[in-house]
């Protein structure tokens, strides 16, 4: 009989530099992983604590109204609660800036497709989100600050009323070159208080809202006028239809 030809030998296998190299980087990796997702969640709890805080205790301002403070070394603002504010400058802004406040969770989506429609370059940031920007961000039209501001609305529509947010955008929304919020604005263009404002006056003011350093609410141009007579009919519609009724007074 023919004689079997011997098996090879078998070489064990064994655990050389490169293997224990990739081990090596594959933990690191994995121990990166595990800090960057700890850093992002302590980043978000903090930014939840954040606006939670802010439910509560009055925003001392943003990081604009601080740039604007620096600039031009005062600025004018009386904070002042909702129900000390006229109760037609809420429904007045809200005509002016967001007709749909109460009514979307922080995106006007009909709103934003109207704009993607039209192909205009105008906005279409709701109340929600411009509180947000002033106080929580920056201005500008960077994709981080409007990524940022995107979830940071998400979370203040959920952890704030309607009526808190307005009343934070009207206390930190600017009005004059160094004038901020609602009381300050009412003192300094018609000497009264934000409790005191009548229909015409509160509409005034809502319209410098998108370019305040540009329009003067005490001494309106032409297209002022007219826009001041649109929000007045506008506050008056909402107040009608229920569109006005998470504002409270």
């Amino acid at each position: 009989m023919p004689r079997a030809k011997p098996k090879p030998k078998q070489t064990p296998y064994r655990t050389g530099a490169p293997h224990r190299a990739f081990m090596a980087i594959a933990n690191a990796l994995r121990r990166l992983r595990k800090w960057v997702i700890r850093f992002f969640v302590t980043i978000l709890l903090l930014l939840v604590a954040w606006v939670l805080l802010y439910r509560f205790v009055a925003p001392p301002g943003g990081l604009f109204m601080w740039q604007e403070y620096r600039r031009l070394g005062d600025i004018s603002q009386d904070w002042v609660p909702l129900d000390k504010i006229a109760p037609v400058m809420a429904r007045s802004a809200v005509a002016a800036e967001d007709a749909n406040f109460c009514r979307h969770w922080g995106f006007d989506m009909s709103a934003i497709r109207q704009v993607i429609e039209e192909g205009a370059t105008r906005g279409a940031s709701t109340i929600s989100q411009q509180t947000v920007k002033n106080v929580f961000l920056w201005h500008g039209r960077d994709w981080t600050r409007k990524a940022l501001e995107s979830g940071i609305t998400l979370i203040v529509e959920t952890a704030w009323p309607k009526a808190r947010i307005i009343e934070v955008y009207l206390n930190i929304a600017e009005f004059d070159e160094g004038v901020f919020g609602v009381e300050a604005a009412a003192q300094h263009y018609f000497g009264t208080s934000a409790a005191n404002l009548t229909d015409l006056q509160a509409a005034r003011l809502a319209a410098v809202l998108p370019a305040p350093k540009t329009r003067n609410a005490a001494q309106p141009t032409e297209f002022l006028s007219r826009r001041t007579s649109q929000i007045m009919d506008g506050a008056a519609t909402i107040a009608r239809d229920g569109r006005a009724d998470c504002l409270g007074g």
